[in-house]
């Protein structure tokens, strides 16, 4: 046996572990793992939005790097529905045997197993969530952890699946916030001078200086 074919065995023999032991599991539990696999997606979004709310009275680097969050995100699930497209596995659900049943109707052949797209979004995500806002980190890495762990639990995906999401998506994550800020940034103070409201509005207009937030103060540089 060669070390792909042992691989494969081992991942097999984990995602039978997996599912079997969601079937031993009480009716609630199952329930909440079906649900948080999709909520949590949803969840991701609500932090992203907060994230912006919090950065329109923060600096444009802060600003630039709750916008770039999201978009960081869908470029983690672009790469993964890429790869997805390349590799053609089979899921687990149909080709496992001897395998429990999928908590959720297994998806249809063509929209392929690996990388796992959900572990992608919420690897990218919670990434650059924790790189746009501090401390963060201790919520979104573990709701990307489990989100991951839910899409092998209710049978839709192997473990390594979910693995390699994970590192697919942090990575793709560190990249785009890492290499668009300065952009970003640069259009976020751009927004900022605008003489558009909504414009102003939708990028924040950014800490306010001591002297020009009291009463005839003066703001530095104006003559």
């Amino acid at each position: 046996m060669d070390t792909l074919d042992t691989f494969d065995t081992l991942s097999d023999d984990l995602y039978r572990d997996v599912t079997d032991f969601a079937h031993s599991t009480p009716h609630w539990l199952r329930l909440l793992a079906e649900v948080w696999t999709e909520a949590g997606l949803l969840l991701f979004g609500v932090l992203f939005l907060a994230g912006w709310w919090r950065a329109r009275s923060a600096p444009s680097g802060a600003m630039a790097l709750a916008l770039l969050a999201p978009l960081a995100t869908a470029f983690g699930y672009v790469v993964s529905e890429a790869l997805k497209s390349v590799v053609d596995e089979e899921r687990p659900c149909r080709a496992v045997a001897g395998a429990a049943s999928s908590l959720v109707p297994c998806p249809p052949t063509g929209d392929w197993s690996f990388p796992s797209n959900h572990a992608a979004i919420a690897g990218a995500a919670a990434v650059a969530l924790a790189l746009s806002w501090r401390g963060i980190v201790w919520l979104t890495v573990p709701m990307a952890l489990l989100m991951a762990f839910s899409r092998v639990f209710v049978g839709v995906h192997y473990p390594h699946d979910v693995v390699v999401g994970l590192l697919v998506g942090g990575a793709v994550g560190v990249l785009v916030v890492k290499g668009s800020n300065r952009p970003v940034r640069a259009l976020v103070e751009t927004a900022r001078s605008s003489r558009n409201g909504a414009v102003v509005w939708c990028a924040g207009r950014g800490p306010r200086s001591h002297a020009s937030s009291r009463p005839g103060g003066v703001r530095h540089g104006a003559y």
